[in-house]
């Protein structure tokens, strides 16, 4: 009897674990010490605490480079990544000093940080075919690097999740603008929907509906402690947070 009930704990204990959310470090682990949002040190210090994923955002430039970054308009220089050259781009420094990277520069890191998941955002741009292009050009340059298999892409753009569901039928297709229920997701053969924290709390039925589709629940960003424990609670089945940090913690607090 006494090993029946430590199997059945010991399974419990397994289940609950596996039932966890996933960690997504929003931007990279950019409140770390010396980290700034969308960087390499983002990137690496959201791979030294063992975050499962580091999201991340890709604009297509004026002359059809790719770089990372997450506002349209840079508030320092007044450029807008869409309309400005890679080469001025990349005289901008982020607030850690590095110079906002090259879509290269990021993937060349992640290439080193085998154990993180890479969750792609490609921003929305000013026409559907650049956008169908930026993920032609992104589809490229994961494969160039091998980053294929642990990428997912996320986007505000149905255009750009349909394009990467074509190109990547193996991939993860999340779509981010939340104006889509559940069941609309799975028509366009999406993975899941990966909407704000209010407009989960305010529609805490997508989550199961979702699921009961076979689709998967990301929220973001979710950062104090009260919505982290609550999302949590909710079976969601990732969390982006800028505090990756704390939620590592809460989730070994429940193991």
């Amino acid at each position: 009897m006494y090993r029946i009930c430590l199997l059945l704990s010991l399974l419990f204990a397994a289940s609950t674990a596996a039932a966890q959310p996933r960690t997504i470090a929003h931007r990279g682990h950019w409140r770390a010490a010396g980290s700034a949002q969308n960087t390499l040190a983002s990137l690496a210090k959201a791979d030294s605490i063992g975050c499962y994923g580091s999201e991340f955002d890709v604009w297509l430039t004026a002359d059809n480079r790719l770089v990372v970054n997450h506002d349209r308009v840079d508030a320092s220089s007044g450029l807008d990544m869409e309309r400005s050259h890679s080469r001025a781009i990349r005289r901008i420094r982020t607030a850690n000093g590095e110079p906002i990277p090259t879509l290269d520069a990021y993937l060349r890191l992640a290439a080193r940080c085998p154990s993180t998941h890479l969750v792609l955002e490609i921003k929305t741009l000013s026409t559907p075919e650049r956008e169908r292009e930026a993920v032609r050009r992104v589809v490229r340059k994961l494969r160039r690097y091998g980053l294929l298999e642990r990428t997912d892409v996320i986007s505000f753009s149905q255009v750009i999740c349909r394009e990467a569901r074509a190109l990547l039928p193996a991939n993860k297709v999340f779509y981010l603008t939340g104006d889509l229920e559940p069941e609309r997701i799975a028509e366009l053969g999406l993975t899941g929907i990966d909407y704000h924290s209010q407009l989960l709390i305010e529609h805490p039925d997508w989550i199961r509906r979702a699921h009961d589709l076979g689709l998967e629940v990301n929220v973001w960003t979710v950062n104090d402690d009260a919505q982290l424990r609550h999302f949590i609670d909710a079976g969601v089945d990732y969390i982006t947070t800028d505090c990756p940090d704390r939620l590592l913690e809460l989730l070994a607090g429940r193991r």
